[in-house]
């Protein structure tokens, strides 16, 4: 059974009209506040923490970990911190130390893994944006599109708004109380290529009108689901961003006397209203993201920019981001443990809220990707500082790529060449990257070469791997282009014109993007409908200085040979004679394979690529024939 929430005794407060909460914002109006917290009678560590502070999110409430307070609750939060504050440890006022982990978690020592939810009919209709993004008609401010844009922007475009979060780290390596991280840990990478994984628009109901922290941590698990992130290791660097619609209270977060703008947390803290949610797929990082646009300039509008709608939605999103990748399952990753600190209790984007642009370490509009948000600083113990910007830390991480030796080959003969490495440290991904290749290759992501080469000549290339920390390595080989040997051979080989163009075709025998090899066609004999014998020929002069013809072919066949095959003859028409240079096949699923034949400078030849189907229902044979080349 859940544990009932807590209720709050009730507040008066000082902080009313508009000039009033700019006062505040500036932390210029006094408020008054009790003459002793609850449970801290002396008013020193640790009664300074969030915990004992009246004004904070998180009295009475310790789940609102990282809470982003409104502008009038933070004022009066920070009057009442220096008005009971102790002298503080020789680390430092605002100094995060490990908290030895939750469940073997302290940060998202992986590529974080972000999901959005939308929860309730109350957003409306969907539709989506120019840039993919889904949009709800019930979003009148463009949130919805703003956070998927926004997430999947981080780690792209070079930002270093995230770095700072690349000096964190877990691991059993890492001693709770620790303030530095030792080169064995597990240190969070730089989140290369975005962070966004998937959105849900649950609209099976709607939003609660005041969604308990235990409703929303079900919601979290329910999203787990969803996306089939069913076990505990799929759930490790997963994040669930749970959004509530305009006109929600989640979790109370407009009282007048608490409130706050957002927090983060995860299913099984059993302070959650109503109590934790049990979860079958391991832990659950979650955050509630309230529609805090509604709260207006008390949680970030304008706050950078004019009008600035977005501002204090962003700059939360990010907030609580920042804070999860640090402290996953609160509060096992890194906070403030500062006996008779101000910030004790704090996480690392808690300890930088509200810092006006402009300032050190003041918020500011963050380039990610293709988009610009308003985002806050975090604090960060290597540079004792909050970070708006940091630089990418790979912690002298080793990246090896395996050289694959000097290459040669023929124009418009398809290549494939896989390129391996190896990290020296565990769990990392490795990217590629190439220059130098001949005109009409490229590199994947995961190393591999391929397409058809264009021109002719020796290029020196040289491969690069860069893993999720920054660290690279690459290495260097040649590359020979051979031309095709000219004055005769055979046309359109590549099928490339969009058709059979100089073949003579006969049956079902057409050419197909889904037939390519490679390039953007291929030859498609035969129908995924019962059909008869299919084929294409041509008539060409083998080129002096020739000696052999190829080709790629990729053979669906799942009746036997007795009755479905491909075949391909080579006939010499100079001397009479015929070579069978595929024999009778039939494979299924076995994809592309490569077959060749002798050529004789100066004779004629007629090639004949075929597909054999006896009609019969329920086993239709095709093939695929492309990359017909004379060298």
């Amino acid at each position: 059974m859940g544990i009932p929430p807590t209720t709050r005794p009730a507040r008066s407060r000082a902080l009313t009209g508009l000039a009033t909460l700019a006062l505040a914002a500036a932390g210029l109006v006094g408020i008054a506040a009790p003459a002793q917290a609850q449970n801290d009678p002396t008013g020193t560590a640790p009664g300074i923490s969030n915990e004992f502070n009246p004004y904070a999110p998180s009295y009475m409430h310790k789940y609102r970990h990282g809470a982003v307070p409104g502008l009038q609750q933070y004022a009066a939060m920070k009057r009442w911190r220096i008005e009971h504050q102790a002298a503080a440890a020789a680390t430092g006022q605002q100094t995060l130390s490990y908290g030895g982990g939750v469940d073997g978690i302290g940060v998202q020592s992986g590529h974080s893994k972000v999901y959005l939810v939308f929860l309730g009919t109350q957003w409306g209709t969907q539709g989506a944006d120019g840039n993919g993004n889904a949009t709800f008609s019930g979003d009148p401010s463009g949130a919805a599109p703003a956070a998927q844009q926004m997430f999947k922007g981080i780690g792209t475009g070079g930002e270093l708004w995230s770095a700072d979060l690349t000096q964190w780290c877990d691991g059993p390596n890492v001693a709770t109380g620790a303030t530095t991280c030792p080169s064995n840990a597990n240190f969070i990478p730089y989140q290369s290529g975005g962070v966004l994984s998937g959105i849900w628009y649950d609209n099976s109901a709607a939003s609660p009108a005041s969604a308990s922290g235990h409703q929303l941590g079900v919601e979290a698990v329910n999203a787990a689901a969803h996306f089939g992130n069913t076990t505990a290791a799929s759930n490790r660097d997963a994040y669930y961003v749970i959004l509530s619609p305009r006109g929600t209270n989640p979790d109370d977060y407009q009282n007048p006397s608490t409130g706050y703008c957002a927090w983060h947390d995860w299913n099984g803290d059993t302070t959650l209203t109503g109590g934790a949610a049990s979860s079958p797929y391991g832990d659950i990082a979650f955050s509630n993201q309230p529609y805090n646009i509604d709260q207006g300039a008390n949680c970030g509008v304008g706050f950078v920019n004019s009008p600035g709608t977005l501002d204090g939605y962003t700059m939360t999103l990010g907030h609580e981001w920042q804070e999860m990748m640090s402290d996953q399952n609160p509060a096992g990753g890194w906070t403030n443990h500062v006996a008779g600190s101000s910030y004790n209790g704090q996480e690392n984007s808690d300890e930088c809220a509200w810092l006006r642009p402009g300032t050190t370490g003041g918020a500011a509009n963050i380039r990610l990707g293709a988009g610009t948000f308003a985002e806050q600083a975090s604090w960060s113990n290597d540079t004792n500082s909050c970070a708006i910007s940091h630089s990418i830390l790979t912690h002298g991480n080793t990246v090896t790529v395996n050289s694959p030796g000097n290459q040669t080959g023929t124009v418009g003969t398809a290549a494939n060449l896989q390129i391996s490495g190896s990290d020296s440290a565990s769990g990392q991904t490795l990217t590629y990257s190439a220059t130098g290749l001949p005109a009409g290759l490229s590199i994947s992501s995961s190393g591999l070469i391929s397409g058809k080469p264009t021109t002719s000549g020796t290029s020196s290339v040289t491969v690069t791997a860069t893993d999720t920390t920054g660290a690279s390595g690459s290495t260097s080989f040649s590359w020979t282009e051979n031309g095709i040997v000219t004055g005769g051979g055979v046309t359109n080989g590549g099928f490339e014109t969009g058709n059979l163009s100089s073949w003579t075709a006969a049956g079902s025998a057409t050419a197909s993007a889904s037939a390519a090899h490679t390039g953007g066609y291929g030859a498609m004999l035969g129908s995924t409908n019962p059909t008869t014998n299919s084929s294409a020929s041509q008539t060409f002069t083998a080129p002096s200085g020739s000696s052999k013809i190829a080709f790629s072919y990729n053979v669906t066949c799942p009746d036997t040979v007795t009755y479905d095959w491909a075949t391909a003859t080579l006939k010499d028409n100079t001397t009479g004679t015929t070579t069978t240079i595929l024999g009778k096949t039939c494979t299924n699923g076995l994809g592309w394979k490569s077959a060749s034949g002798n050529l004789a400078a100066g004779h004629s030849y007629t090639l004949t690529l075929t597909n054999v189907d006896d009609n019969y229902a329920g086993d239709s044979t095709y093939t695929y024939y492309d990359d017909v080349t004379v060298s």
